[in-house]
């Protein structure tokens, strides 16, 4: 460490104390027992210290404070001590370096304690009191109820969504992917058959691919499972005896419905949409030679997770009615139809977290703002208890 020291005219750079004999707190204690000694070291003798008189170094060696000039700028002349200053006993270097020292950390310490705006007050000069107590204890049970549920809220994801026009999905070339699985228990697979037809001219009858048929009590009726792709314009794709070799007399269109989906499959707790509005639609019991139209209106969702993935997926509203249908010639053949079509509003989950900049923001205005009532609130309890005893004991008017 170096120290510069201009004493009397001369402008000396001081080499640093030796580290295996000195240490900056040992300098300290040395310049206090100079102030304490009054001076008894002798004028002249600079660089040099009574051997009996130092003080133990915190390195464990004793501290011969030792300052000597490496540099001296200057001509002779200009080192030339002035008369009315060489009189009288001088101080060594090192002891004059160390003043220097210390008064620049006392002004900077003062400077820097101008600043502080949270002044204390001593200990001494407060009342604790029992109303203080028991709001302390209840602001501080209120503020760790707040911290506890914006702690629950900063980690649980939240799901945002919003509506827009737009077709999200542009890269599905038009199509949507269909996912169906339906039973008849009372006709059989050889006279099942799945048609499709919309407004783009696409007729197609017993639609096979992808498709599977799984035959129910002992053979006399049947499961369909199938995927198949339709077309993002309005159209209708029915499961009816249409591809059977011979028809029936009296086919039963009694059924239930265990998966209708459009798109991929979202299985998102926080989304609750009629993404299978159908699954689970019961109709045993209804007309068994009555034809069933479901009328969809199938809504196109994106979902985003935080990672921003998109899935694409369709939820849909559904009316349905059933009739038996009748032509010039007699009874139409029954069938179970759906019908479709697209909604040019789409719908978007985003999932979200709540930022760390607002989560501490919302921490620090709670325990801010909690302090500052429950202050109020203890300052007018007090001053209220303060003024009735004074109304007690009589020195109020």
């Amino acid at each position: 460490m170096e120290c510069k020291l201009l004493r009397a005219g001369t402008k000396s750079i001081c080499s640093s104390l030796d580290p295996a004999a000195e240490c900056w707190v040992c300098t300290q204690q040395v310049l206090r027992q100079q102030v304490l000694n009054g001076g008894r070291r002798e004028a002249g003798r600079r660089g040099q210290s009574s051997s009996d008189q130092s003080p133990i170094c915190g390195y464990g060696a004793r501290a011969p404070p030792t300052c000597t000039p490496t540099k001296q700028l200057g001509t002779p002349n200009e080192r030339r001590v002035p008369q009315d200053l060489a009189e009288g006993p001088a101080l060594p270097d090192w002891v004059l370096c160390c003043c220097i020292s210390l008064c620049l950390e006392s002004v900077a310490g003062f400077l820097l304690r101008v600043f502080d705006i949270y002044r204390k007050v001593p200990k001494d000069l407060t009342q604790p009191t029992y109303t203080g107590a028991i709001i302390s204890v209840c602001c501080c049970l209120f503020i760790l109820f707040l911290f506890l549920s914006e702690l629950t809220g900063f980690i649980t994801t939240e799901v945002v969504n919003e509506l827009y026009v737009d077709d999200p999905d542009k890269d599905s070339g038009g199509k949507i992917d269909v996912s169906l699985n339906i039973s008849l228990p009372n006709l059989h697979c050889e006279l099942v058959g799945l048609d499709i037809q919309d407004e783009m001219g696409r007729h197609e009858v017993g639609h096979i691919d992808n498709s599977m048929k799984v035959p129910l009590n002992n053979g006399a009726g049947c499961r369909f499972e199938g995927q198949f792709s339709i077309n993002k314009v309005p159209g209708n794709f029915h499961v009816s005896t249409h591809s059977a070799t011979a028809q029936p007399q009296n086919p039963d269109m009694t059924h239930v419905i265990h998966k209708l989906s459009f798109g991929d499959t979202l299985q998102v707790q926080n989304v609750h949409g009629a993404f299978n509005a159908l699954g689970g639609a019961d109709r045993l019991t209804s007309n068994p030679l009555a034809s069933h139209d479901y009328i969809l209106k199938i809504v196109p969702t994106v979902y985003e997770d935080k990672s921003g993935k998109q899935r694409y997926s369709y939820q849909y509203t559904v009316a349905n009615k059933e009739y038996v249908a009748y032509s010039h010639t007699g009874r139409i053949i029954p069938a179970i139809w759906f019908r479709y079509d697209l909604s040019p509003i789409t719908v978007k989950y985003t999932e979200r977290r709540q930022p760390l900049y607002r989560f501490i923001t919302t921490i620090c205005a709670i325990i801010g703002g909690t302090f500052t009532v429950a202050g109020i609130l203890d300052s007018c309890i007090f001053t209220a208890s303060e003024a009735w005893k004074k109304i007690q004991l009589g020195k109020m008017h």
